[in-house]
Parts: C-alpha cells; structure tokens; sequence
C-alpha cells in the first residue's frame, strides 16, 4: 500500500466536518489505547471532542481489532533525535472507508512532540494508518502557503505514556535501499510489531 506512504512522503479529507458544537469542552478527557508493541508499552489518548471524527475511525480500528498484528514501518527523520513514526494497516482487506479531513485549523491541535496523526493523500482519503510526532513538527499543521493543498494533516490525540519507546522506533535500523522517492531508506528494517490494540481506563 505505497498510496498511503506516498502522501507523509511529500509532507507537503472531502470538505471538512463543522466543528464540534461549541458545548463540547475544550480539554475533555480522551480515551486511552494502549499500543503494545515488540519494543514496549505506548498509551496515547486520542480527543473525541476536537477530533471526532479522526478519533472515532482510530477506536473504530482498535474496537475491531484491526491495528493487532499490523507495523510501525517507517521512521522518517527530520533531525538526529527528531521526526516521525508510521504504522498502522496497510491489508485493503482491513481497511475501513476514508474519512473526512479535520484539519488542525479547525481542531485547534498541533503536530507537537506526542502529537498522533493520520497520513493522507487529498482531503478524504485517512484510512488505518497513523504517525506519532518525536518533537514538534509545526510544518505539518495547516496553513496557508504550507506544502500541497495547504490543509495539513489532522491531529487526534497524543501520547501519555511510552514516548521513550517512539524514540527507540525512531532510532531503530531502517532499509538503505526500500521505499521510493524521499522515503527511501525511511523504511524500518526489521518492521516493529503492534501485538495488541486496547482502550484502557485512565
């Protein structure tokens, strides 16, 4: 499934959603999900509040299970200790349907140190995967004359507990040789397993 590479790729969904009624607070508590992995424990908590609908097709992967047996595959650097992770479903079999782009101009979150993401091509096409930011990442928000269309990509949640073993991930051996274009060798090598995916109480 390189379509979903391609587009984290260039760094540069459908219009985007209202935003959440202006009820809804502002820092309401998130579900967590704990992200067991070969290396270790990651807790993110994901904001159904801002990011409804982001939010909600990550639980929609986790509550079927869909995210155990899958990879953090890529580890892209943008400074010795800084960048981004990848993983998620790459099987078409187990993808759900894309969803709408809620862009971090409406959300009001940010691609800083934790901050968890979809990848995308146009707006509308997030499926099951998903990045975690090591160090902030602004250039990834949206905002006028950045990459591409300008929309960014759409901020769900962050990570509570584990970012020393994101680090690791970050760090960890990738191909010299595997992926095409700018994600040549941003490619983890061997891939870091997700064993389980599991909402967990605070």
């Amino acid at each position: 499934m390189l379509r979903l590479f391609v587009l984290v790729l260039a760094l540069i969904g459908l219009p985007a959603l209202a935003q959440p009624p202006a009820s809804a607070p502002a820092a309401a508590a998130g579900v967590r999900v704990a992200l067991v992995t070969d290396r270790g424990r990651i807790v993110v908590e994901v904001d159904t509040a801002r990011a409804p609908v982001t939010a909600g097709n990550f639980l929609r992967y986790v509550d079927a299970r869909r995210l155990d047996g899958t990879e953090f595959y890529r580890a892209m650097k943008t400074a010795p200790a800084a960048g981004l992770v990848q993983g998620g479903v790459r099987d078409p079999r187990q993808l759900f349907p894309p969803i709408a782009h809620e862009p971090t101009s409406q959300t009001g979150l940010s691609h800083t140190d934790g901050a968890l993401s979809v990848p995308r091509f146009a707006p509308g096409t997030a499926q099951g995967d998903f990045t975690i930011m090591v160090g902030d990442q602004l250039y990834l928000d949206a905002q006028p004359g950045s990459a591409g269309d300008g929309l960014g990509y759409a901020v769900f949640g962050r990570v509570v507990e584990g970012m020393d073993v994101v680090r690791a991930i970050l760090q960890a051996p990738t191909s010299a040789t595997e992926g095409e274009g700018v994600m040549r060798g941003q490619m983890l090598d061997p891939r870091i397993r997700v064993v389980t995916a599991r909402r967990v109480s605070r």
